[in-house]
C-alpha cells in the first residue's frame, strides 16, 4: 500500500504527521523545480509556518523538465516522508504540497496557478543552469530556451520564461504583486533573477517593464541543508517506519538554514516562526557560508582525498586535518571576516560535518570538475584582507589550492597520490 491521505490515520504513533488537514489546505505558493531539495527544505519550513500560525500557504509544485516526481506524488495525495539523519533521526510526513504538476503536460494549470490573485509567492530551485545566464550573470539571449521563448512567448521552457509569462498575465488580470524567491546557491541570486526575468518580459512585451518593477520583489536568499539522493536503504527505512511505501520520500541532515532579505512585495508565510531568518541584508550570512563552510569543505576535499579519505566524516575525524582547519579558521579566516563571529559559526560547522550523510569527498571534487566552474579561489579570496598576513598563514592560495587544481585536473585520484603530499602541505602551513 502507498502513502496517501487515507493512510495518515493508520501511521505509527512515532511518525510525525501534518498538524492540519492537507486536503483542506488552500494554496498561496507556486514552486518551480520540484526536486528533493525543495521537498526537504522550503516545504518543511513552510509546513512549520502553517503549524505555527496557519494561513493559506499550500504549495503548488511544478517540475519543468522531468515528470517522475509529480508522477510519484500524485498517487500519494502529494504526501511524502522526510527522514532526518543524524543525532535527531526521525521520520515525518509533509502535507504542504497540494498539487504536483509537470510543466510540459500541465502548462495551463501551471500558468493559472502562477497568475492567480491568491498566489503571493513563487520559489525556485532549478540549479544554476536553470537561470539561462551568461558567464557575466546576465540573461543569455543565445540560450536555446530563451531564443524559443522570444519566438513563442506563450510556450515557455525555462523558469525565466514561465515567470515572464506569469508576470504579463498578472499584469493583465490585476492579480497583484508577487514575491519571487530564488532558493539556489547562485551569487546575488535575487538580483540576477530579477534582471533576467525583467529583460525577457520586456523583450516579449515592452510595456511590462514598469509594471514588473513596481509589482514584484526578488529578495536575496541563502539556503543550506545537505540532501543526499534517496537510495534503496532510505526507502526501506521509510517503508519500515510508515508501514506503507513512499515513492517520493527524501532524506536530509538535521541542520537547515534559510535566510531571506526583508523586502517582500506582499504577504509571506510566518516563516520566521518556523526558524527562517528574515534579515535586512544577507551578505554576512553568505560570507560566513562561503568562506567558513565552503572553505573547510574545500580543504577537506583537496587534502583529505590523497590521505585516503572518501567521506567528509572521515576527513574531519583526521586529527591532522582537524588541527589544520582549526588553525586556518583562527589565524586567517576569522581576521579576514572580522567582526563576524567566525568562531561560533565554525563550531556549528564542526558539529555538522561528522553527520553529513553519504557525502563523498571524491564526489564533491568530481561534481565541480564536471560543472567546469573556476571556483577554487573563491573560498579563500577574503584572506587577502586579513591584517598583516604572514607567509605562515597564507595557506589558501599557496598550499591548499595547488592540491585543488591538481584534483580538478584529475591528477589526484584515490590510490594514486601519496599521503605524504598532503602531509607536506599541512606541515608547510
Amino acid at each position: 500500500m502507498r502513502l496517501n491521505a487515507a493512510a495518515l490515520a493508520r501511521l505509527p504513533g512515532a511518525v510525525r504527521r501534518p498538524a492540519f488537514d492537507p486536503l483542506r489546505l488552500k494554496c498561496g505558493i507556486v514552486h518551480l523545480g520540484l526536486g528533493a531539495f525543495h521537498r526537504a527544505h522550503q516545504a518543511v519550513f513552510t509546513e512549520g509556518a502553517i503549524e505555527k500560525s496557519g494561513g493559506d500557504w499550500g504549495i503548488i509544485g511544478a517540475s519543468l523538465q522531468h515528470g517522475d516526481v509529480p508522477d510519484a506524488l500524485r498517487p500519494q495525495d502529494c504526501l511524502y516522508a522526510v527522514e532526518s539523519l543524524g543525532t535527531a533521526a526521525g521520520i515525518r510526513v509533509i502535507g504542504v504540497i497540494r498539487q504536483a504538476l509537470f510543466a510540459p503536460r500541465d502548462s495551463a494549470a501551471l500558468l493559472q496557478a502562477l497568475a492567480a490573485p491568491t498566489t503571493h509567492v513563487v520559489t525556485l530551485t532549478v540549479s544554476e543552469k536553470g537561470y539561462c545566464l551568461t558567464a557575466g550573470g546576465t540573461l543569455d539571449l543565445c540560450h536555446p530556451d530563451i531564443m524559443a521563448e522570444l519566438a513563442t512567448p506563450h510556450a515557455p521552457r525555462s523558469a525565466i520564461g514561465w515567470l515572464a509569462l506569469a508576470l504579463q498575465a498578472r499584469r493583465k488580470n490585476g492579480a497583484g504583486p508577487l514575491t519571487v524567491l530564488s532558493c539556489d546557491n547562485l551569487q546575488s541570486n535575487g538580483e540576477k533573477l530579477a534582471a533576467a526575468v525583467t529583460e525577457l518580459a520586456g523583450r516579449q512585451d515592452p510595456g511590462s517593464r514598469p509594471w514588473v518593477a513596481a509589482n514584484t520583489a526578488f529578495p536575496l536568499t541563502l539556503v543550506d541543508c545537505i540532501v543526499p539522493a534517496p537510495d534503496a536503504a532510505h526507502r526501506a527505512r521509510v517503508a519500515a517506519a510508515l508501514g506503507v511505501t513512499d515513492e517520493a520520500s527524501v532524506a536530509r541532515e538535521d541542520f537547515a538554514q534559510w535566510v531571506i532579505q526583508d523586502r517582500a512585495a506582499g504577504p509571506l508565510p510566518a516563516w520566521g516562526a518556523a526558524g527562517v531568518q528574515i534579515v535586512p541584508d544577507v551578505a554576512d550570512y553568505q560570507r560566513l557560508k562561503l568562506h567558513v563552510l565552503n572553505a573547510a569543505h574545500s580543504a577537506l576535499a583537496y587534502l583529505g582525498l590523497p590521505r585516503g579519505h572518501i567521506y567528509v566524516r572521515q576527513a574531519i575525524a583526521d586529527p591532522q586535518l582537524r588541527a589544520f582547519l582549526e588553525e586556518m579558521m583562527a589565524r586567517e579566516i576569522a581576521p579576514a571576516l572580522a567582526p563576524l563571529d567566525v568562531a561560533a559559526y565554525w563550531r556549528m560547522v564542526v558539529a555538522r560535518l561528522p553527520a553529513w550523510p553519504g557525502w563523498s569527498v571524491l564526489g564533491w571534487i568530481w561534481r565541480r570538475r564536471r560543472r567546469g566552474h573556476a571556483i577554487l579561489p573563491t573560498p579563500g579570496w577574503p584572506t587577502g584582507r586579513a591584517p598583516a598576513p604572514t607567509e605562515r598563514c597564507r595557506w589558501t592560495t599557496q598550499r591548499c589550492f595547488p592540491m585543488g587544481f591538481a584534483a580538478m585536473r584529475g591528477s589526484v585520484k584515490r590510490g594514486r597520490q601519496p599521503v605524504g603530499v598532503a602531509a607536506q602541505i599541512m606541515r608547510a602551513a
